[in-house]
């Protein structure tokens, strides 16, 4: 019979909506609002899957993102399947189709299992003691076999069709988790005015308020409350609500990474909508109310199916109205099992007994329970349970003085368990913040901030209803305060809520703050009992003491060895009893431990989310030009620089690549030619410092280059050597266009940035990048001038006026220009920068102009072959990250008299001048024909013994048409004082006899260049 454990009534589902899904093949129903977990739970199905090392049979442990247990996969169709989800959290909807996991070849009888029978051959850290020997084995036998055993769910093998985007958002403050503190938070914030978001991981905002049965907040029940106030905060303009979204990773500078499940509860998603959303939020001041997670007790076989969490077995109660089970024993060291056990009884399930930890019992709920006629054992233990698939019985033995009596075997089909409430911790831990130690609630807490944040409600240790309440709108009010005071807080300081400026009037049942950490007392056989510490990873008591015995003293190396605390939940139900254990068993107080550090992300977070749009052709998208349909369709060949299509050559009939080249090279030395240089990188460096940044962060002068002219500037890493370099233009004291390599231009924006965000703050200095916004048209050759002297305007071209290494502002065809005076071929030469919208209107302007110069558009290849005529480098090709501005001839373009710049420090290093430093030369072939291969080793003797001593390598190697003959550039040991001396270059078949050269083959003197 469907749905038996559902009680006629209650609960937040939807009854007028049923809803049909199936689970390993076989079909069962529920009601919208469910979760799969709570629809089989209704359904009376605990199984749900089998542990990672063991194949035990595991149940749904908790209500919520700390499920180890009940992990799935859900499949739309062959191609939309999401394996390891947690059934606590996949909402239910018509058709939905799951799977468990992990076992073979069915769920209820698990081949793996044969490994609980291993379990005494397979203590902690066997892999790594078992896998060393015999030497050899791990590629051919170890590493085969466990690639095949390891893993959960199965990824999927066909490409994902599903859409995820990506959004950027800012706000004043951002409150994560809407429980009764979140809420109360977002509600100051907004009233005064503050741009707010909140955000919350469940598919309903509201937390625990959710599950609330007979709580009241100001005069109304719990859930009226939280109707009312969700009502209240949509109608602000300035809130922004986010249900079904986790904030996963809290990063430097108030940056939270939010994940948005947009329509993954749908039956039948809309094709616009995406799948995911991923929501990068910088907030100025962000408070987390990300409550708390219920303990478990680590007990003898606390891993059967039907083994369960107190708070979460109230939770499918009075939220979905699912049992979960008939006949239920709780075994409790707080108050919070009582609870659990009124609202269980009131709805129909026989408590058999309460076994509570404490010897001694207080307050109201045991008061309440015992009027109500349930058995109460305090100073009570459950040493273990029965059952195969399901649990059947559970033993209870009383504990007197630290011994641990006989033990009463209760027949039951639940237990349920609570050993009180750690913090949740994740958020705060991921900013940096400090953890302290709080023996009263024996749990950790935050302490010192490090970025703009405040804690707020049972992530804190504030816990009771009123508390939480007033603590949050506190925390919402100094959070706005603090977002509009334009000074900064002082960092390293712990926040303060203060006392909040309205009260609430809030009844609910009071907790208090009882636990328990650590494995209780029990009277089995120490050598087989299993009490299970983390579910997922079969982590037991026994493990941890074992690893204790081996030396292990900190928590991080316990983790490590044991794996405890590495599973998807990330710790959250194993962390602290793992500390209880390490502790007792080391004699060492919890805070001389250590706790564990959390990383992103906080759930597991799906790879689509990341890639956004990033996938397929975008993954690594091309980039073109403006002028790229212009070069495509005058026959051009291109290659990919970078992400960049770029023209290679430009082949006329009957022409090959060297042709082409050839062809080319003579036109632009004779007459003139045209190239699209217009993924160079660029960069806008602006403002009142921006001369003195261009100091620190280059190697030569800045300071008195005045505006209208060039500079070539060499960028060094902070290790001295060459990183990039550039034709700088001063276009006004406090402006300079920065241009870099095609290929270097993100890094180096991302080293400046680094720079004046971490070491000059104190610089009013801003770059923006504007790579994609000029479209660049080198002119170059005798005839440059006279292209484009008709075509510019408000530009003097003559060369008094406009001489080599300037840069002037006007007009070219009516569209503002910045032109520069430059070469990279040693002719005379202009790059043309225009709006990149104009860049194929001016290239077809210039073309047409230069057309009765025979004016020839030229490719990279073309562009190498000049410059290498000139010596001129290539970042990258005549530099391999260890090349020095001295190494490749570039010493003059440092600057000996600056105080300071990157690098600077390096280079003053012994190794860094010593004389046997591969040296740029060029080379000579003694056979004019004959053309090196790049990348070929140089040697002095190529008779010597093996190995035969390499002095360095060939960079660039060309024919030059206009030299008739080729030229080679390279890296020699020691190179400028070998220059007229013979050397060999091995190639295949032969061994090339060369010269040492200068390295600039054409116009030494550079007379072209103000030709």
């Amino acid at each position: 019979m469907t749905n038996r454990f559902r009680t006629p009534s209650g609960g937040r589902i939807d009854r007028s909506a049923p809803v049909s899904f199936r689970f390993d093949g076989k079909t069962y129903s529920g009601y919208k609002g469910d979760t799969l977990a709570s629809a089989l739970i209704a359904n009376g199905v605990h199984l749900l899957g089998r542990s990672f090392k063991y194949h035990r049979p595991r149940g749904i442990l908790s209500a919520g993102s700390d499920e180890p247990n009940a992990l799935v996969a859900v499949a739309r169709d062959a191609a939309r399947v999401a394996p390891n989800l947690r059934a606590t959290q996949v909402e239910l909807y018509e058709g939905l189709s799951a799977e468990s996991q992990n076992r073979w070849p069915s769920l209820a009888f698990d081949a793996g299992a044969i490994n609980d029978l291993a379990a005494p051959f397979l203590p902690a850290g066997f892999y790594y003691k078992t896998f060393m020997w015999p030497a050899g084995a791990w590629k051919r036998f170890y590493e085969p076999k466990i690639r095949a055993m390891a893993g959960l769910g199965k990824a999927p093998t066909l490409p994902d069709p599903d859409r995820y985007t990506q959004n950027y958002a800012f706000c004043d403050v951002l409150v994560v988790g809407a429980g009764p503190a979140g809420l109360a938070a977002a509600l100051a914030a907004a009233e005064s005015g503050a741009r707010v978001i909140l955000c919350d991981e469940q598919a309903e905002l509201g937390g625990s308020l959710l599950a609330e049965v007979g709580a009241t907040i100001e005069g109304k029940p719990a859930q009226a409350w939280l109707a009312d106030t969700l009502a209240s905060l949509s109608k602000h303009e300035n809130v922004t609500l986010l249900p079904r979204t986790t904030a996963f990773g809290y990063f430097p500078h108030n940056m939270i990474a939010l994940a948005e499940r947009v329509s993954e509860h749908l039956a039948a998603p809309d094709h616009d909508l995406p799948r995911e959303r991923l929501w990068q939020v910088r907030a100025t001041e962000v408070v987390i109310a990300s409550g708390a997670h219920e303990r478990p007790l680590v007990f003898p076989d606390n891993d059967r199916p039907g083994v369960m969490l107190a708070d979460s077995g109230r939770t499918y109660v009075s939220r979905y109205g699912a049992k979960p089970g008939d006949r239920a024993v709780i075994f409790t060291a707080c108050d919070s099992g009582y609870r659990t056990a009124l609202e269980l009884k009131a709805a129909g399930v026989t408590i058999a007994a309460i076994a509570d930890l404490r010897p001694q019992l207080h307050g109201e709920l045991p008061s309440r329970a015992l009027a109500a006629g349930i058995d109460v054992r305090p100073g009570t233990v459950v040493t273990g349970t029965s059952g195969r698939l399901r649990v059947s019985s559970a033993d209870l033995a009383k504990v007197s003085g630290g011994a641990v009596g006989r033990s009463e075997t209760i027949a039951c089909d639940t237990v349920l368990m609570s050993g009180g409430y750690t913090p949740s911790l994740h958020l705060f831990s991921q900013s940096r913040g400090k953890l302290v130690w709080d023996a009263a609630s024996g749990s950790y807490l935050p302490g010192t901030s490090v970025e703009r944040e405040r804690s707020a409600g049972a992530c804190r240790g504030v816990y009771g209803l009123n508390a939480v309440l007033e603590d949050g709108y506190a925390a919402g009010e100094a959070a706005a305060k603090a977002a509009r005071d334009t000074a900064s807080p002082q960092r390293g300081a712990t926040p303060v809520n203060g006392a909040s400026s309205r009260s609430f009037k809030a009844e609910a049942p009071d907790l208090g703050n009882d636990g328990f950490i650590g494995a209780t007392p029990h009277n089995r056989n120490p050598a087989f009992a299993k009490a299970f510490v983390d579910w997922q990873n079969d982590v037991t008591s026994k493990d941890i003491k074992l690893a204790t015995r081996e030396g292990m003293r900190s928590i991080e190396h316990m983790k490590r060895y044991t794996t405890t605390g590495m599973a998807t939940d990330q710790g959250k139900t194993s962390n602290m009893n793992a500390l209880g254990i390490v502790s007792e068993a080391l004699g060492t107080p919890v805070p001389q431990i250590g706790l564990t550090t959390f990383r992103p992300p906080f759930t597991p977070t799906t790879f689509g989310i990341f890639a956004g749009e990033a996938r397929g052709d975008l993954f690594d998208p091309v980039r073109k030009t403006p002028i790229h349909d212009w070069a495509a369709e005058h026959g051009a060949a291109f290659e990919d620089v970078g992400l960049w299509k770029r023209a290679w050559y430009f082949p006329k009939a009957g022409e090959d690549l060297h042709a082409a080249v050839a062809r080319e090279c003579k036109a632009v030395r004779a007459s003139v030619g045209m190239f699209d240089a217009s993924t160079l990188g660029k960069i806008e460096i602006v403002g009142p410092d921006a001369a003195e940044f261009m100091n620190r962060m280059y190697t030569n002068a800045w300071a008195k280059l005045e505006p209208g002219r060039l500079r070539y500037g060499v960028m060094l890493r902070e290790d001295g050597f060459v990183m990039d370099d550039g034709v700088v233009g001063r276009m006004a004291p406090d402006r300079f266009h920065v241009t870099t390599t095609t290929g270097g231009a993100p890094r180096v924006l991302a080293h400046m940035e680094d720079y004046l965000q971490t070491e000059w703050p104190d610089l009013d200095v801003w770059l923006t990048s504007t790579t994609e916004q000029w479209a660049v048209i080198a002119v170059q050759g005798p005839n440059a001038r006279a292209v484009l002297e008709p075509l510019v305007e408000g530009i003097d071209l003559g060369k008094e006026a406009f001489p080599h290494m300037s840069v002037r502002e006007g007009r070219i065809c009516g569209v503002p220009t910045r032109l520069f005076s430059v070469s990279f071929t040693g002719e005379l030469g202009f790059e043309v920068n225009v709006p990149a919208e104009y860049g194929r209107f001016i290239w077809e302007a210039i073309h047409a102009s230069g057309e009765r110069f025979g004016i020839t558009p030229y490719g990279t290849e073309t562009m190498h072959v000049l410059r290498a005529e000139k010596g001129y480098i290539i970042v990258g090709q005549e530099t391999d990250g260890t090349a020095t501005p001295d190494d490749v001839n570039l010493g003059w373009a440092v600057g000996k008299a600056k105080k300071d710049f990157v690098g600077k420090r390096s280079l003053a290093r012994a190794s860094m001048s010593a004389p046997d430093r591969k040296q740029l030369v060029g080379l000579l072939t003694t056979n004019p024909a004959t053309v090196l291969e790049e990348g070929a080793q140089i040697v002095a003797d190529p008779t010597a013994p093996v190995p035969v001593p390499m002095l360095g390598h060939v960079t660039s190697a060309y024919h030059s048409a206009v030299l008739g003959r080729s030229i080679a550039l390279a890296v020699i040991k020691g190179g400028r004082a070998r220059i007229g001396q013979k050397l060999s270059v091995p190639m295949p078949g032969s061994v090339i006899e060369v010269e040492v050269v200068e390295p600039m083959f054409y116009d030494p003197k550079g007379e072209r260049l103000n030709a």
